[in-house]
């Protein structure tokens, strides 16, 4: 029984150390030959780094870690004449000022041309990212570019709208260089959690393919219920005999508990993290909330006053709900489709249906109400604040804990 790559969103450190991993390789050759320059937004612990770190070690031509994967001759054949890959992580910049996410790219780029042993010249932040390019694709060929998590510096100060537009220009004015450099580079994806608006930070790349409620592209990440019965049977044999549960039993839990995101209103998905920590927990629980919710959902959540759960049930949105605005002058329903929460439940014509995928996310929804809107931390002592609340003679108080516990 393979080891669970619990943790592990690098390609190369999962192949070596021979951990369990689902063959995704098939949707990105795909990907690879439908086209060159796309954007994908997934949720928070998606898929989205492992699939870009896959896509690295494909383009570089690591024969010896896809043995046995779909993209095997691919692989192969492209090891005879890798392309360099430029890869950029924007999840580890912590930038409080435009200035600071300037130094923090410019960085990037100096270490990026260090490692091809590459001398930039250029002063400005658009200038160095172009040299690096140009210099790299004269040296080695056409340059592929992968950059994950495009939108961190602006879901850290997504209510601070001068501050988030201030990030917007610094990161426009970075990836207008793709659209300039468009005749060096071999194939472009970037990644993020909100879905890109045409008017926003990818205003000038007409030839950016946003593939995030795509059909064809909508299992790149994420279990198919089909993948969890094939690449898992030990690990629910196991996992049952541990739970006293049969396996048809569990399967049905997982379904209950993990499965339901759907892209494309067709196609359902299981979270990868949330399944990986149930095998290795052998246990049905809530995985999603307890992994940390984001800051920026918190303070959107209080900012917008969402404070009723069930108001975003089963509600019917245009199909470009998501497209129209900037994430923080968002909708709360396409706000929270973004982060994960709501998922398409159907789609007919135009008109997309939302709704919770599942358990975990409707119980995570519901807990961080109680934790962040409520302040009630634990649901144990809900009834002990009650009880204080009503002997002290606290009515509002006792008002407030009664609602959060219908709420719950």
């Amino acid at each position: 029984m393979q080891s669970l790559p619990i943790g592990v969103q690098d390609f190369v450190q999962l192949r070596q150390d021979n951990l369990l991993y689902v063959d995704k390789t098939s949707k990105l050759l795909e990907l690879i030959n439908s086209g060159r320059r796309y954007f994908l937004s997934r949720p928070r612990r998606f898929g989205k780094s492992l699939t870009l770190s896959t896509l690295d070690a494909m383009f570089c031509g690591r024969k010896d870690l896809f043995i046995g994967l779909t993209a095997e001759q691919w692989v192969n054949e492209k090891s005879e004449n890798p392309s360099p890959v430029l890869r950029f992580d924007m999840s580890t910049i912590a930038a409080t000022t435009s200035e600071d996410i300037k130094l923090s790219l410019q960085e990037m780029i100096y270490r990026l041309a260090e490692d091809f042993n590459l001398n930039i010249r250029s002063q400005t932040l658009g200038g160095i990212f172009i040299d690096l390019i140009r210099k790299l694709q004269k040296q080695q060929g056409q340059v592929v570019i992968l950059i994950d998590e495009y939108d961190k510096p602006i879901l850290d100060n997504l209510l601070d709208f001068h501050k988030a537009d201030e990030m917007r220009e610094v990161l426009r004015s970075f990836y207008t260089v793709l659209k300039s450099c468009d005749e060096y580079l071999r194939f472009v994806l970037i990644t993020g959690i909100s879905k890109f608006s045409k008017v926003g930070v990818f205003s000038a790349m007409n030839n950016l393919e946003d593939i995030s409620m795509d059909e064809q592209f909508s299992d790149i990440t994420g279990y198919t219920q089909d993948e969890l019965k094939v690449y898992f049977y030990e690990w629910i044999d196991y996992a049952s005999a541990r739970m006293k549960i049969t396996p048809e039993e569990l399967l049905v839990n997982l379904k209950d508990y993990y499965d339901g995101f759907s892209f494309d209103g067709h196609l359902r998905l299981y979270n990868p993290f949330s399944v990986l920590q149930c095998f290795k927990k052998c246990k049905i629980q809530n995985y999603w909330y307890t992994s940390g919710s984001p800051t920026f959902i918190v303070k959107y959540m209080k900012e917008h006053q969402i404070s009723d759960p069930e108001e975003y049930r089963h509600i019917e949105v245009s199909a470009d709900f998501a497209d129209t605005h900037e994430i923080e002058h968002s909708t709360p329903e396409s706000f929270l489709y973004q982060s994960g929460y709501l998922t398409i439940e159907k789609s007919e014509g135009d008109t997309l249906t939302l709704d919770y995928p599942n358990e975990e996310v409707r119980k995570s929804l519901v807990r961080m109400y109680l934790d962040e809107i409520y302040h009630v931390r634990r649901y144990i002592t809900l009834g002990t604040q009650l009880w204080e609340a009503l002997s002290n003679g606290d009515i509002t108080q006792a008002v407030e804990l009664y609602n959060t516990a219908i709420a719950g």
